[in-house]
């Protein structure tokens, strides 16, 4: 298979990376994201798990991938894929408003960029949260972490995280 590849933007700061889908790593996650793309959101900037910006999408998978090349400690320009309930994500503690687009959605897709070192997906609620590596950055990570550093610093509203086809 040739090598697939995406944008990954902040298009208010108009910065983007380009990233490789890791299709023989996660191939059932990589196909159901290249089928889906262009996918995005408003974005958020994690709390729990350090250095990672994501965004909350519809499920789109005719099936939910399963846990394929699982990780709980990504490194900086890994793109992953997690699925929650919207109970999972609906306590207060999230810092969610109450208008989230992926409120009262039964499934939610987080699709995640790592901009840094020592992230650890545990969360005080629920423990280990492993996700699937789908994608690796391959150009632009270190304009899109100065991008997600502005992002931590001067706020989230009216951002969007996007993922394109490259």
């Amino acid at each position: 298979m040739t090598d697939r590849f995406i944008e990954v933007s902040l298009d208010k700061r108009g910065v983007s990376c380009t990233a490789k889908l890791l299709d023989d790593r996660a191939p059932l996650t990589c196909a159901a994201i290249w089928d889906a793309l262009p996918l995005g959101g408003d974005v958020y900037h994690a709390k729990y798990a350090r250095n990672e910006i994501y965004a909350l999408v519809p499920p789109f998978a005719p099936e939910e991938p399963p846990l394929e090349n699982p990780t709980v400690t990504p490194i900086p320009g890994d793109l992953c894929y997690f699925t929650f309930s919207d109970t999972q994500l609906g306590t207060a503690s999230y810092g969610y408003e109450s208008a989230a687009k992926h409120r009262g959605r039964a499934t939610v897709v987080d699709l995640a960029l790592f901009y840094e070192r020592n992230n650890l997906l545990i969360n005080g609620d629920a423990g280990w949260v492993p996700g699937i590596v789908w994608g690796a950055v391959v150009e632009g990570l270190d304009r899109m972490a100065d991008a997600c550093q502005d992002l931590w610093r001067a706020g989230a509203l009216g951002e969007t995280l996007a993922f394109r086809r490259a």
